[in-house]
């Protein structure tokens, strides 16, 4: 498949990850911001709540891992079609990923998702994406953590908390430096975290043709919605 074949399907499927509107999206990217929290949402849905947590302390510290119920993924939005097909969305529950708190401060984290097993809703939408993101080349999207982070926060409130996490995003080949706006609050015995990165396509390598018979937004996000749990001890 030529680099611009391939761009057709990456335009008109690719979603790791957008759920605002393409001119705040763009206007967030040009001003150096990203978007706010989104957790896969479809549009018109609110995102996802929290679970009750229980009374008492929190200690945040420890290690924390990627649970059931996590799901990550890409949206992009098409120009010129109604609008209530301009919002595509790719989605996955094959999420992984530890994350590991010393003093308040997040040191270390990880998020591994695979691109293998990213679903439209569409089945030729599905053979189509894959090809597009040459899954059998690369079949994982990674998020690595690059510099540490206070969630001292989640240890007494069980109200969201609202941050920015600087990491590294490889997506195919590409690894380029981002800013993850992330939402954390107490879920459960866990944490629920939501978050997006904004992301240009061409600044992985992929522009759309001025030809192509569909055109998308260059600018987009990709969406995490996690669902942290103390690792089961064998």
């Amino acid at each position: 498949m030529s680099r611009s074949t391939r761009w057709i399907v990456v335009s008109v499927v690719l979603a790791l990850v957008v759920v605002l509107l393409a001119p705040f999206v763009y206007s967030e990217v040009q001003e150096g911001r990203t978007p706010p929290p989104l957790g896969l949402q479809s549009p018109g849905e609110e995102t996802a709540s929290a679970a009750p947590a229980p009374p008492g302390p929190f200690d945040v510290d420890g290690v924390w891992v990627v649970g059931p119920g996590s799901e990550a993924g890409f949206r992009a939005e098409v120009l010129d079609v109604p609008a209530d097909e301009a919002v595509l969305l790719g989605v996955t529950p094959d999420v992984s990923g530890s994350f590991r708190v010393q003093g308040g401060e997040l040191r270390t984290a990880t998020v591994t998702v695979a691109t293998t097993t990213l679903r439209t809703g569409s089945s030729v939408a599905d053979r189509q994406l894959q090809q597009a993101l040459e899954t059998d080349l690369y079949p994982t999207t990674l998020f690595s953590l690059t510099a540490p982070l206070d969630v001292s926060a989640l240890g007494s409130t069980t109200e969201p908390v609202r941050l920015e996490a600087p990491g590294a995003l490889t997506i195919r080949d590409e690894t380029l430096s981002v800013t993850v706006a992330l939402e954390a609050q107490r879920s459960g015995s866990g944490v629920l975290a939501t978050g997006a990165i904004g992301v240009r396509f061409s600044d992985y390598g992929i522009a759309v043709p001025p030809d192509a018979p569909v055109q998308v937004d260059d600018v987009g996000t990709v969406e995490v919605r996690l669902e942290l749990v103390r690792p089961v001890s064998p």
